[in-house]
């Protein structure tokens, strides 16, 4: 053998060298801890809104409501300016018809400006409401693949409506300028009734959402629910001409007081206390019933939509 091999009679390894080297032991292997895995289980009964679960996904509700708002205007030869255009047509044509021809009272104001204070919230609550009522089946693809709060869909729908406000309140401050109207300070007043009309709009938009995944025949329902539904409101004339005996049941309509706090608000007349009393409590009641059902019901939309 040669001079510099030698051998390692403890573990019977040849080694190469002056000197053995000590043996090696081979590394422990490294336990790595997993995180326990989480199990999403439906909830069973009405249950709470879950608003901290909400709030944990804001990220999301606002993603939501900006690609809500990027597709509606998507490709379109006129853009925002359609927030306009839809207002503002109609406000012609209902001071053409209902102005000129019948001859409808605006307590003194040009009646151009009176049908488009009303108008505001108007368009507003139903552009919301059919929104929202479609939102859930059209996002099916969304719903079937990831788990999130299902009561963002709804209320992002509700949100992106807010640009069309904003736009078309605008055109109305424009439009006071025009005939010479000036401001009060109960235009302030128009921030509380935005989240009363937010309120009304979501609590019906809930409930027609999930009423749709159900019953598919609910999307050609809400056209002609709310067609009908702004001829009961005060949009085209004034509360005023209601009889008082039989006006508590045009506040049971909760977009009556919200209309006629908003005329009164712009045009800076006292405000129907009653009334949006009514509307804020009609309103509530809404919303707590929309989101209820929707609780209620939410554990069936991945298997049906």
């Amino acid at each position: 053998m040669h001079a510099m091999d030698t051998m390692d009679t403890t573990v019977g390894r040849r080694f190469v060298g002056s000197s053995p080297r000590e043996p090696v032991a081979p590394a422990p292997h490294r336990l790595v801890a997993r995180p326990a895995p989480t199990l999403i289980t439906p909830r069973r009964g009405w249950g709470s809104p879950g608003l901290a679960e909400l709030w944990r996904h804001r990220e999301l509700l606002g993603f939501l409501v900006w690609r809500d708002v990027a597709v509606r205007y998507k490709q379109t030869l006129l853009g925002v300016l359609w927030a306009v255009l839809q207002p503002t047509l109609k406000m012609v044509v209902f001071t053409l018809v209902f102005g000129r021809l019948v001859g409808v009272a605006s307590q003194g104001a040009p009646y151009p400006v009176f049908v488009y204070a009303g108008l505001l919230p108007w368009q507003f609550f139903a552009e919301a409401l059919g929104r929202s009522s479609h939102s859930v089946v059209g996002s099916a693809g969304l719903i079937t693949k990831v788990y999130f709060p299902r009561l963002v869909i709804p209320l992002a729908s509700v949100g992106s409506c807010l640009l069309d406000f904003a736009i078309s309140f605008a055109v109305l401050i424009a439009l006071m300028c025009w005939y010479g109207l000036a401001p009060t300070a109960s235009l302030f007043a128009v921030g509380p009734l935005v989240g009363l009309t937010v309120v009304a709009a979501l609590g019906a938009g809930t409930l027609a959402s999930a009423l749709n995944v159900a019953y598919r025949d609910v999307r050609y329902v809400i056209p002609l629910v709310v067609q009908v539904w702004m001829f009961l409101t005060p949009v085209i004339y004034p509360v005023t001409v209601i009889p008082q005996d039989w006006r508590w049941l045009a506040w049971l309509n909760p977009m009556s007081g919200l209309v006629d706090g908003y005329r009164s608000a712009i045009l800076g007349r006292p405000f129907a206390w009653d009334g949006l009393a009514a509307s804020a409590a009609v309103s509530t009641a809404m919303l707590l019933v929309g989101v209820a059902y929707f609780k209620r019901v939410e554990r069936r939309f991945a298997d049906i939509v």
